[in-house]
């Protein structure tokens, strides 16, 4: 039996540009055949990662880098001072290639200094991996390692956001780590166009008649919307990847913080968007991931009296309908919210505070995978 978390969230943004197309636009979709706000699935992954950076020690946190054997010739000087740096990159070139992982120079301007070789691609390393890489180097100068030595070194102790979002190598596919959390995009609950910000600049020294116009002019495209967001944990995955359930159940906390906590930060000096979600329901359950996207199928109608509370509304008809539908409820389920013991949310689950929340989370994953072993 498998264990799943699923999280949805309501979050309303005021004018904001936190996630922009090629052209600076705000990213948009077509949903129930009308256009609306979108906050992509990888951008707010990796606010998510970067809010671990803040709240996570070293050792449990990946780095996603071309520059490994940088990294690792760091940490080999590190360990070793008497070490020159060109050998110790040249060490770290050959681990990775003896791990059929290829590296080149990199391209330098006239006058740039010369870098250690790079991967062709973002190689997704944990910092233990990065050390126990450069340790086994230290250790032996032969470098002389067998396939399983490089199992070892490469495809064990991930982070905890190897283990969430997975991990291609494509050089190596027998390190790649499947993905243990999907992150959906987040979508607008109602029919929504970009608007324009016209701005112009005064030069501070140039008045008068020297100048009796702007000494800058543009335009910021934005958009507000309250958006719906979802996830899910598979927690038996989780386990897998990181060889642990003490260590699942801490990186399923984690996510859950995160994933309330982060924001995506494109424009925010611009634009102060600093919101959190208003409403986040947590869902144990153990047949499959359900979303409750097609709560906004039907864009929610324009009105004088916003959208939140008429989100909420919709969202809790969802869960219900499904619930009856398919006779079966989630296992557990409880409810973050602003909106109060009035709101049909309520009904969904038991209304916690965000302390509750995450205690009752990590106490219902500890169980479900105590009862798996």
């Amino acid at each position: 039996m498998t264990t799943y978390v699923d999280i949805h969230a309501l979050q309303t943004l005021p004018p904001s540009n936190i996630n922009r197309d090629q052209d600076g636009a705000p990213k948009t979709a077509i949903f129930g055949g009308v256009p609306r706000q979108r906050v992509s699935s990888q951008a707010w992954k990796h606010a998510i990662r970067k809010d671990f950076n803040n709240n996570l020690p070293k050792n449990l946190r990946g780095i996603r880098t071309k520059r490994v054997t940088q990294r690792i010739a760091d940490e080999i000087i590190a360990a070793d001072p008497q070490r020159t740096r060109e050998d110790a990159e040249a060490a770290a070139v050959k681990v990775l290639e003896a791990a059929k992982i290829k590296t080149s120079k990199p391209n330098t301007r006239e006058g740039e200094e010369e870098r250690a070789p790079e991967v062709g691609y973002l190689l997704f390393l944990s910092t233990r991996q990065i050390e126990k890489i450069a340790q086994a180097i230290v250790d032996s100068p032969d470098l002389k390692f067998s396939k399983k030595d490089l199992a070892a070194l490469f495809d064990s102790d991930h982070s905890f956001d190897i283990a969430m979002f997975g991990r291609m190598v494509a050089d190596a596919p027998e390190y790649n780590v499947d993905a243990a959390v999907q992150v959906a995009h987040a979508i607008g609950v109602s029919a929504t166009e970009p608007d324009f910000d016209f701005f112009t600049a005064v030069d501070d020294i140039a008045h008068g008649e020297e100048e009796t116009g702007a000494g800058m002019l543009g335009t910021v495209q934005m958009m507000s919307s309250t958006l719906y967001r979802y996830a899910t944990v598979n927690v038996d995955a989780l386990e897998e990847n990181l060889g642990d359930p003490e260590a699942a159940v801490e990186a399923t906390k984690a996510f859950l913080s995160s994933f309330i906590s982060s924001l995506p930060t494109g424009k925010i000096n611009t634009f102060a968007n600093q919101t959190l979600p208003y409403a986040v329901v947590v869902a144990v359950r153990t047949d499959r991931p359900v979303s409750w996207v097609n709560a906004f199928e039907e864009p929610l109608a324009n009105t004088d009296s916003g959208y939140r509370d008429a989100a909420a509304e919709r969202l809790a008809k969802e869960a219900t309908s499904i619930g009856a539908m398919c006779e079966k409820d989630a296992e557990a389920t409880w409810v973050l919210t602003q909106l109060g013991p009035d709101t049909p949310l309520a009904q969904l689950g038991d209304v916690v505070n965000r302390k509750e929340l995450m205690d009752s989370v990590s106490a219902a994953v500890a169980t479900a995978l105590s009862e798996d072993q």
